[in-house]
C-alpha cells in the first residue's frame, strides 16, 4: 500500500493541527493504520493506530487524551488531529499500514508514507 501523508506545518504551542493518509486507488479496509512521529536525533514512536472494520482505536500515553484517530472511508483517508501542541511535538510524522491489531513499535508494519513535518513554535 503506497501511502501519502499531508498536513504538517508551523503551529504555535497550544494550538491543533489534523494530518491525513491516504492511499490513492486503494482501500485500508483490510489493515490497521498507524501514526508515527520521529523528532530529530529520536528513534521512530508510535502514536496511535486504528482499524478500519470494525473500528477500533489505540493510542500512546504521550498523545492520549490529546489526540485522535480517525478515518473516513468514503475518502480511504485516516486523520490524526492534535490538539494542545507542544514543542516536543516538533517531530516528522508518518502513516504506516499493518495487517496486525494493536502494534505499539515499528516492527510489523508492512508500508510506510513519507513523513509530513510538524514544527511547534513556543
Amino acid at each position: 500500500v503506497q501511502l501519502q501523508a499531508s498536513g504538517g506545518g508551523l503551529v504555535q504551542a497550544g494550538g491543533s493541527l489534523r494530518l491525513s493518509c491516504a492511499a490513492p486507488g486503494r482501500t485500508f479496509i483490510n489493515y490497521v493504520m498507524g501514526w508515527f512521529r520521529q523528532a530529530s536525533g529520536k528513534e521512530r514512536e508510535f502514536l496511535a493506530g486504528i482499524r478500519w472494520r470494525p473500528e477500533s482505536a489505540w493510542y500512546e500515553d504521550s498523545v492520549l487524551g490529546r489526540s485522535t484517530i480517525s478515518r473516513d472511508s468514503t475518502k480511504n483517508t485516516m486523520y490524526l488531529e492534535m490538539n494542545d501542541l507542544k514543542p516536543e511535538d516538533t517531530a516528522a510524522y508518518y502513516c504506516a499500514a499493518s495487517k496486525i491489531y494493536g502494534l505499539r513499535t515499528v516492527h510489523g508494519w508492512e508500508s510506510w508514507g513519507r513523513g509530513t513535518l510538524v514544527t511547534v513554535s513556543s
